[in-house]
């Protein structure tokens, strides 16, 4: 089954516009959460570029957003782009564990492989596989424990579109160490040779 991203909005807008005045808007830039304000009656999640991946990224991180970080825009997070220091790169990977295991869900649910991204191609070198193994880590607690409520919601939708097994188990997240990470820019490069 392709992964067309009007199929990917429309199963996010059917699942949670009513209940969470929220909808999936495909962006011709950098990524964003803009909660709803005088311009605009509704959140949006801005995904860059239409990129299947993107897409699965943002709503990870309304996934884990709490009800108060869903009314600030970019949910309230700081953010330094690309050439980040060691320590900005460390900051940044501790609040990106939860949401990349949480799109590493939903794109096993998607049938769609998934890339652990330290986003920091012109920065300080990151530890790509401390970081892995660290969002590894926490899907076993997802596992174990269970996905944030919405999360889990989107990974039953998707799973049913994708015909994906559920319940999700370990043994469909591939793990085989730092041959499996990616850069975004390579992951992004593959997606567009893929939408030709």
């Amino acid at each position: 089954m392709s992964h067309n991203i009007h199929n990917l909005v429309e199963l996010f807008d059917k699942t949670f516009y009513q209940l969470y005045n929220t909808k999936l808007i495909k962006g011709d830039d950098e990524p964003i959460y803009l909660p709803a304000n005088e311009q605009c009656s509704f959140h949006q999640i801005v995904f860059a570029h239409g990129y299947f991946a993107s897409a699965l990224h943002e709503i990870s991180h309304w996934c884990h957003a709490g009800e108060k970080r869903r009314l600030l825009e970019d949910f309230g997070y700081w953010y330094l782009p690309d050439g980040r220091n060691e320590k900005q790169q460390k900051e940044f990977e501790q609040v990106e564990v939860k949401p990349q295991a949480i799109e590493w869900a939903l794109s096993v649910a998607a049938n769609k492989a998934f890339n652990v991204s330290a986003d920091n191609l012109n920065g300080a070198d990151a530890d790509i596989t401390s970081f892995k193994d660290s969002v590894y880590q926490q899907i076993q607690t997802y596992l174990a424990e269970g996905f944030p409520n919405r999360a889990q919601q989107f990974i039953d939708v998707l799973a049913n579109y994708y015909q994906v097994k559920l319940p999700l188990t370990l043994d469909q997240f591939c793990y085989v160490g730092q041959s499996f990470i990616e850069t975004t820019e390579t992951a992004i490069e593959k997606e567009n040779t893929a939408n030709v």
